[in-house]
């Protein structure tokens, strides 16, 4: 099948020399930070996560939300997701590589990676999120890989693809889990240290990756022949609508606790996001960006009438990502680091090399949903013709 990605007309070639481009850019960079050290990016000593573990922990959750598709037409045979939930196993497969790429480019050394495998310890929180990623991207390759060449053939999928189907269910919602309890699980950190952080991050990733899916699916519409759907996109919309509820619903929980309680501790990294404290403040325009964008994408999603109106519902959904990104690919990591446990103030940054190796990792990652989705595409019309 992977024949198909190699055929197209001239803008697709033109994107994926972008993308390639993109990569090669990244991948220069990213030479020059093994030569010079972690020095040349905007971490320190006090904030020692930043841009590249803060999208890993965004794509951890775009990869996720896969199971929002996954749910519906399997165990519930929602029907009208058929002709999509290939497309949600594929961003599922990107998004995951995106995350072990940016794992490898925070190490100084990424040979430092197999110490994971050389000496495992089940009592450590980053041994179990390697064996959930792994396990997970393997679990998409395989099924998605597998239900599509049958659907190529005509047949149905083979019988023992079924437990893997069902496995990943759990699966996908245990690799944001375990991802939040590497943050949770810190008792120095009072931004993190919160019981319902995990439950915080799978209602983001329930509204962000739907929300890339649906914007792909768009896109896609416009390009190829191909069609979701005016009714499963309805029906994505509704579920990015309830979750995007629940994660302003959870973000003034802990307001709330954090303010009500009067606990400096819990108050300071608030302030910090979005007031400003002791003078240093250089996330508060970008924090409040988030919050207006996403306060509004979430007044606009939850009034059907815009809901059905696709133009204005693409709009929506890029202020509804914006808004996510900013708060988990910005603000969440950094801002749990500030202010230290020594109420000291050292702010965070993105460099620019750090910038270019994020782009070319998103660029990465990019590439194999093209390549991915031409193929998916390609069945699909194949079988349609």
């Amino acid at each position: 099948m992977l024949e198909k990605a190699i055929t197209g007309r001239a803008g697709y070639w033109i994107w994926v020399l972008l993308l390639l481009s993109a990569i090669g850019a990244g991948f220069i960079t990213y030479l020059f930070q093994l030569k010079e050290g972690l020095g040349i990016t905007g971490m320190s000593r006090d904030v020692s996560w930043g841009f590249y573990i803060a999208q890993f922990t965004y794509l951890v959750g775009v990869a996720a939300s896969a199971v929002m598709l996954v749910i519906p037409y399997y165990l519930h045979h929602y029907k009208k997701f058929g002709k999509i939930t290939i497309f949600g196993e594929f961003v599922a497969v990107a998004a995951v590589t995106m995350c072990l790429l940016f794992i490898i480019v925070d190490l100084g050394q990424p040979q430092r990676c197999l110490n994971v495998l050389a000496y495992p310890t089940p009592g450590s929180i980053l041994f179990w999120d390697m064996v959930v990623l792994n396990g997970y991207l393997f679990l998409n390759i395989v099924i998605g890989w597998t239900v599509l060449g049958a659907e190529r053939k005509g047949i149905a999928a083979p019988h023992w693809v079924k437990p893997l189907i069902y496995l990943s269910i759990p699966w996908a919602v245990s690799i944001h889990t375990v991802t939040a309890f590497l943050y949770a699980g810190l008792p120095g950190r009072h931004y993190w240290l919160t019981a319902i952080l995990a439950a915080r991050f799978l209602a983001s990733a329930f509204c962000s990756g739907p929300a890339i899916l649906v914007l792909l699916m768009l896109i896609l519409r416009k390009l190829t022949k191909f069609d979701a759907g005016k009714e499963a996109i309805q029906s994505l919309a509704k579920i990015i609508a309830y979750a995007m509820f629940l994660n302003v619903f959870f973000v003034l929980l802990e307001l709330f606790t954090a303010f009500y309680s009067n606990i400096p501790g819990h108050q300071h990294t608030f302030v910090y996001l979005f007031h400003g404290l002791h003078g240093y403040g250089k996330l508060v325009p970008f924090m409040w960006t988030s919050a207006v964008l996403g306060v509004t994408s979430l007044g606009l999603m939850i009034i059907p009438s815009v809901r059905k109106c696709e133009p204005v519902l693409a709009i929506t959904l890029v202020l509804l990502i914006i808004a996510t990104w900013i708060d988990k690919g910005l603000g969440l990591v950094a801002g749990g680091f500030i202010p230290n446990p020594l109420e000291h103030i050292t702010e965070y940054f993105p460099t620019i090399p750090e910038l270019i190796i994020t782009a070319g990792i998103y660029a990465s990652g990019a590439l194999i949903l093209t390549v991915l989705y031409k193929v998916a595409v390609g069945v699909k019309e194949e079988n349609e013709a």
